[in-house]
């Protein structure tokens, strides 16, 4: 009897070692191997591959002070990302969090050694002696429309990644990168409240860029600090002048981003690119689609795709996208590359199916359905880059001339990126490679997407007949089943 309760004795103890130990390696596992799944909408805690890139390439700690009480209404979306730059910081991260309402002393002491002198929610990032500081509001859109109604601010949009990996980027890097905007051919405006490409800038700035605009006409040369120039869909041509402004910034190891509206007149900035091995050409990319059994409808917006050879979009490969608006071919000649020592790379081509139209006025549907019959399955180039010098081999650090042409202007305005972010993805991989910043190449951080739900007077009448019949009905016929089995 003795011993067969020192046996049942040992097997407990044996079975709460056993236990012991693989919760022991579960949790070494979990800690080694961490892995968390975002299930939010639009993925807002989830950090984007820049920024994980980014991380790695941090060679001291970052400090994050958070001064947020309980009731700032993004307090538990921050606590939620702040814990994934942690996990992907790898021991880079360091994060205290106070809130300045109950911890006044610990609140007093930091608040004085960083000077901060504002009494909303924000954080301070702490790195080699630097510090830079992130408030609540440029995390967040709020909503406070409710506020006469009794409720509380809403969080319209969270925009935390965004605003804080902007300022690490900032203090890690120091001095700002400066991007030229060409103005004076009816380009986009580019401050203007009512601009078509805020999301555009506002995205590029959060990179540790700044703009500064550019009228060619008054500049005898780029100016020195400025060490890329942007080119965004002008209307009018470039004079012989403007031209030789930028061709000597090309030969200086310039770096230039063009992207090209085929619908304008632009024969010498065309001409520069076609130097250049880049050939603009004159026509429109268009495609039929089925509607129906035997419909077709012909439509020039370009769904195309990134090429993974480049590195400007290799971390794009084969995502595809839609180009709204009107869109030209690109025709490479390489041989005019090799000759003058330019290496040309095709980035985005158009899906199988789209035809490069000639007379792209014509609304004569038998000519142009007898056109795209005839086109074949030659791939059609709607962006390349061209780089002069410097070395094929992307480990060997060598200056270079480097540009990236476009034949679509229109993708990259506030409206279309809203609906396809692949534009701003490949626009920031496009702006880094030419700052010669590849390990900034990725995905960029998400722009919040209201949620909207809309309905029509039908579907109403669907969903109201489903909401008062249909739904309480369901449930009686069931209720009705039990009892008539019961009653049998």
């Amino acid at each position: 009897m003795k011993i067969g309760r020192i046996r049942i004795g040992l097997n407990v103890v044996v079975q709460i070692v056993l236990i012991l130990f693989l919760a022991a390696m579960v949790n070494s596992l979990a800690f080694k191997h961490y892995k968390r799944w975002d299930f939010s909408r639009d993925q807002k805690y989830a950090l984007s591959d820049k920024t994980k890139r980014f991380l790695d390439t941090l060679k001291g700690k970052m400090r994050i002070t958070v001064f947020f009480s309980p009731s700032t209404p993004i307090t538990a979306d921050l606590q939620n990302l702040l814990t994934e730059y942690q996990y992907a910081g790898k021991g880079k991260i360091d994060v205290e969090q106070i809130d300045p309402e109950r911890n006044l002393s610990r609140a007093k002491e930091l608040f004085d050694k960083y000077k901060v002198v504002t009494d909303e929610s924000l954080l301070v990032l702490d790195y080699d002696g630097r510090n830079k500081t992130v408030k609540a509001s440029e995390m967040a859109d709020v909503d406070q429309s409710g506020m006469a109604m009794g409720e509380g601010p809403r969080v319209a949009a969270f925009k935390g990644e965004q605003a804080i990996t902007s300022a690490m980027i900032d203090l890690v890097e120091g001095k700002k990168k400066t991007l030229g905007y060409v103005t004076g051919h009816k380009e986009p405006a580019l401050s203007a409240p009512t601009s078509p490409i805020t999301l555009l800038k506002t995205f590029i700035e959060n990179e540790n860029i700044k703009f500064q605009e550019l009228n060619l006409l008054d500049q005898p040369a780029i100016p020195a600090d400025v060490n890329a120039v942007m080119i965004v869909g002008p209307q009018y041509d470039f004079s012989d002048r403007e031209m030789q402004v930028l061709r000597d910034f090309w030969d200086k190891q310039g770096r230039i981003l063009v992207f090209v509206d085929p619908a304008a007149n632009t024969p010498r900035l065309r001409a520069f690119l076609d130097e250049l091995g880049v050939k603009v050409n004159d026509d429109r990319l268009m495609v039929f689609v089925r509607t129906g059994i035997q419909e077709l409808a012909l439509t020039r917006d370009v769904q195309a795709h990134f090429l993974g050879d480049s590195p400007v979009t290799k971390r794009l490969a084969d995502v595809r996208a839609i180009f709204v608006g009107g869109t030209a071919s690109l025709t490479l000649d390489p041989n005019r590359g090799r000759a003058v020592n330019i290496r040309l790379e095709p980035l985005i081509q158009a899906e199988k199916g789209y035809f490069a139209e000639t007379d792209y006025n014509s609304d004569n549907q038998v000519k142009l359905q007898a056109d795209a019959q005839k086109a074949g399955d030659v791939p059609l180039t709607i962006a390349a880059s061209a780089e002069k010098g410097g070395s094929a081999d992307a480990r060997v650090q060598v200056n270079s001339s480097r540009l990236i042409a476009v034949s679509n202007a229109t993708f990259v305005q506030d409206n279309a990126i809203m609906q396809d972010q692949a534009a701003l993805d490949f626009v920031s991989g496009a702006v880094n490679w030419l700052l010669s910043r590849e390990q900034m190449i990725g995905i960029a951080p998400k722009i919040p997407k209201p949620l909207t739900f809309s309905i029509d007077p039908e579907g109403l009448r669907r969903l109201r007949w489903i909401l008062l019949v249909l739904m309480p009905l369901i449930p009686a016929v069931i209720g009705t089943v039990v009892w008539w089995q019961r009653r049998v």
